[in-house]
């Protein structure tokens, strides 16, 4: 996913919590929107979460394609989770698979990588529905210049647990007694939790900075119902308690502040502006290796 710098989503605070954020629409190609939660001016990152999209749910006709064409990251990793639909990941380092509902796609950029994000051959030409998530996560400043590299969990390979009748899956990192197996550069969480109506959740206090997003249905904090396309951003250290007042499905991630600021321009994250300069010239120069097979295409630089 390419990202552009959005204009601030309204936020709210509320006592106990340090801010509520409203997803705010952002257009990715002509037939395909996303929700933007974070960044914003009041929160650059959620532990080492630096980008959250929310993809859908969405109709698309057979004559239009939801592809994200072949587009550079570096010094970040993509994190893709679908509920429902497909989509073809292809990048330069000869990753091509399909993400399906339920499985994780992590990909490392590192020093750079070059991918894409396209309707799968079997889906091509039919319509179809697309409903999921891409998070974006800063690599510590130590391991900013890594080899790219990339990693799909299929949905079977994921922990599960439930607790007081909420049904929780660790996508990764750890919480709740369980951890994933995808392997992350920095402490996190990252959890699919299913509430039936009335049921609550004790947010885990492992990590300083922890947030919960609303899918669906609706949840209880404090008193107040918060719908689907809020994003609670709990103070540090407070016990925080959740409360389903229907059937509801909440992302909950998070982890340990980041190692120090970062700076963002397009798809480029980096301790240092003159990397993210150097990234750009060497985009618009086409000096990023392509992917096999689909290096005609691509996004171009912004202007």
């Amino acid at each position: 996913m390419s990202w552009t710098e959005p204009n601030d989503p309204e936020c709210k605070t509320q006592e106990a919590l340090e801010l509520v954020i409203e997803a705010k629409e952002r257009k990715i190609t002509d037939h395909f929107s996303v929700r933007r939660l974070i960044p914003i001016a009041k929160k650059r990152s959620i532990g080492p979460f630096i980008f959250f999209d929310h993809m859908g749910p969405v109709d698309l006709l057979p004559e239009n394609d939801s592809d994200v064409l072949p587009h550079p990251h570096i010094g970040l990793a993509t994190v893709t989770y679908l509920f429902e639909g497909e989509i073809f990941h292809r990048d330069r380092i000869g990753s091509a698979i399909p993400i399906r509902p339920g499985d994780i796609n992590w990909m490392t950029a590192g020093r750079g990588i070059v991918h894409s994000e396209r309707t799968t051959p079997e889906e091509s030409g039919k319509r179809r529905r697309l409903h999921g998530l891409q998070l974006w996560v800063a690599l510590p400043a130590e391991q900013e210049e890594t080899d790219p590299a990339f990693e799909h969990q299929d949905a079977a390979a994921l922990p599960a647990t439930e607790i007081g009748g909420v049904k929780l899956r660790i996508l990764a990192g750890s919480a709740y007694g369980q951890k994933s197996p995808v392997r992350i550069l920095s402490p996190l969480f990252y959890v699919d939790a299913h509430l039936p109506a009335n049921t609550e959740l004790e947010i885990t206090e492992e990590y300083a900075e922890r947030s919960a997003y609303i899918v669906s249905g609706s949840v209880s904090y404090n008193g107040v119902i918060y719908k689907p396309g809020t994003m609670l951003v709990f103070q540090p250290a407070a016990k925080s308690r959740i409360k389903a007042t229907e059937e509801t499905r909440v992302m909950l991630l998070g982890g340990p502040p980041l190692d120090g600021p970062r700076h963002m321009y397009w798809n480029f994250v980096s301790t240092s502006r003159d990397r993210i300069e150097k990234a750009k010239r060497d985009w618009a120069e086409r000096r990023f290796p392509a992917i096999p097979d689909d290096d005609i295409e691509f996004v171009p630089l912004p202007a």
